[in-house]
């Protein structure tokens, strides 16, 4: 799949350590993948905290230089996407602001579904917005005096009163305090390297600054780390957690050597392969995936099929987003520098193509035509999730419903579209088998339409014109 969809952000947060902005450029560098636009640290030297943010990859924005100017032992770190109307330098996190409680740094990966009533009342009020992002909103509620008088307690009751998807990690000069929202939409995980605690969205990130993964962060918890160690609390009531992970991580997002809900990525993919194997079975000649995100999946629609496992495209990755685009007179695509086709695994095959998913389907078709053209003989495409027909309002930038390619034909217009032989999606039950927890605890909303949080489907200025 192309980046017709876009995750916003990865977190990564330290406190204690002795290079806490360096250990915190790795742990986004490992991250990047989640977020490819914008990315920024700040640190904490024990009094003053430091911001360094830009657009572009964390090694453009970060070199020797700056991160020698970044001294302390705490830090908080974010790599994000940008969505419509966000694409700004401005937008770019942590949030670093000056306040009458102090200085406080704020870090978000979700979204909150009623951001548009809560910005306009602030407005309202009087309160003087600098972004874009929803995140500020957080900012703006924890600098209330009502809530700075109150402590660990005000921070609590700002949290209970959000509603939508949020990790979040916020830095004090003396604190690191992370919060994961109720439903534990987006991951967010604790580790501990030596004396140092470090929180990331992905334990891939513990992974490369060699911390000891702990546990998730649990939903509805906050956790408040300072030298006197760490202090867990529910800001909300046991009734008010209803955990609703989202399913698209384990499709997608996550990098497959992280262990994201409590599951291997790597191994649930294979899972869905395996089912989408049992539910669409096909005879071919070869299996081959659209890399990096369907590889997975094809390895295991291999191994329950018995169809052999090849490397059909190749990519280049090298292509990054200083890529110059080819012009329209141009007979090179920006697909076609991406990825290529080995001609001598296709030509004369029945192929099996497996992706982990379609959006709006033109990169996928452009796909089908090269596999075409270097001969094959048949082409069916297995997909290792449903048809997306929903847009996502926790986290994720999917296109309109307009643009979604499911949201307004069946298989046979989806198959025709994209000129396949055949077409099989894995189900949701076939995805929910493949995961480790209760059905009841992931989220679906893509697929079903059925959202655990109430949203508004009428995109606001907000949501449409504002997102992060």
């Amino acid at each position: 799949m192309s980046h017709e969809m876009r995750e916003k952000c990865g977190l990564f947060g330290v406190f204690g350590a002795r290079n806490a902005a360096r250990m915190t450029y790795f742990g986004l560098y490992a991250q990047q993948h989640r977020g490819e636009e914008a990315a920024g640290i700040v640190v904490s030297d024990g009094e003053a905290l430091t911001a360094q943010v830009g657009m572009g990859h964390v090694t453009d924005v970060f070199n020797e230089p700056t991160l020698e100017k970044l001294k302390g032992r705490s830090a908080i770190g974010h790599v994000r996407y940008g969505t419509a109307g966000g694409s700004d330098v401005k937008n770019a996190q942590p949030l670093l602001v000056d306040y009458s409680g102090g200085q406080i740094a704020v870090a978000h990966n979700g979204n909150l579904v009623e951001a548009d009533a809560m910005r306009d009342e602030f407005e309202a009020h009087g309160s003087i917005f600098h972004t874009t992002t929803d995140t500020e909103l957080i900012v703006h509620m924890l600098a209330k005096p009502s809530v700075l008088m109150r402590g660990h307690e005000g921070t609590k009751e700002v949290m209970a009163g959000l509603k939508g998807a949020f990790s979040l990690l916020m830095l004090r000069p003396n604190e690191l305090v992370a919060v994961r929202d109720p439903q534990g939409f987006r991951p967010l995980v604790l580790g501990k390297l030596g004396k140092a605690w470090v929180v990331a969205s992905e334990t891939c990130a513990l992974d490369l600054v060699k911390a000891r993964f702990i546990r998730d962060v649990a939903p509805g918890e906050i956790l408040y780390i300072n030298d006197k160690g760490l202090t867990s609390q529910f800001y909300v009531s046991e009734k008010r957690i209803r955990p609703h992970h989202c399913l698209f991580e384990q499709v997608y997002f996550a990098r497959p050597d992280s262990l994201v809900f409590g599951d291997s990525v790597h191994e649930v993919r294979v899972r869905f392969g395996r089912n989408l194997a049992k539910e669409h079975p096909v005879p071919a000649d070869v299996v081959i995936s659209v890399p990096d995100s369907g590889n997975s999946a094809a390895i295991g629609y291999a191994r329950e099929s018995g169809i052999p496992y090849d490397r059909g495209f190749i990519r280049n990755h090298y292509v990054g987003r200083t890529f110059i685009q080819p012009q329209q007179s141009d007979r090179v695509t920006g697909a076609d520098v991406k990825l290529n086709v080995v001609r001598t695994v296709v030509k004369g095959k029945r192929v099996v193509i497996v992706d982990d998913s379609i959006i709006r389907g033109t990169t996928s078709r452009g796909r089908i035509r090269m596999l075409r053209r270097y001969g094959a003989r048949e082409i069916h495409m297995r997909v290792s999730c449903p048809p997306t027909r929903h847009p996502c309002f926790y986290g994720i930038d999917f296109p309109t419903t307009t643009e979604l390619i499911a949201a307004d034909r069946d298989l046979e217009g989806i198959k025709q579209f994209l000129e396949l032989d055949s077409i099989g999606y894995l189900s949701i039950d076939g995805l929910l088998s493949s995961v480790s927890g209760p059905k009841e605890n992931y989220c679906t909303a893509c697929w079903s339409g059925e959202y655990c949080v109430p949203v508004d489907h009428h995109l606001g200025r907000f949501k449409g014109k504002r997102k992060r």
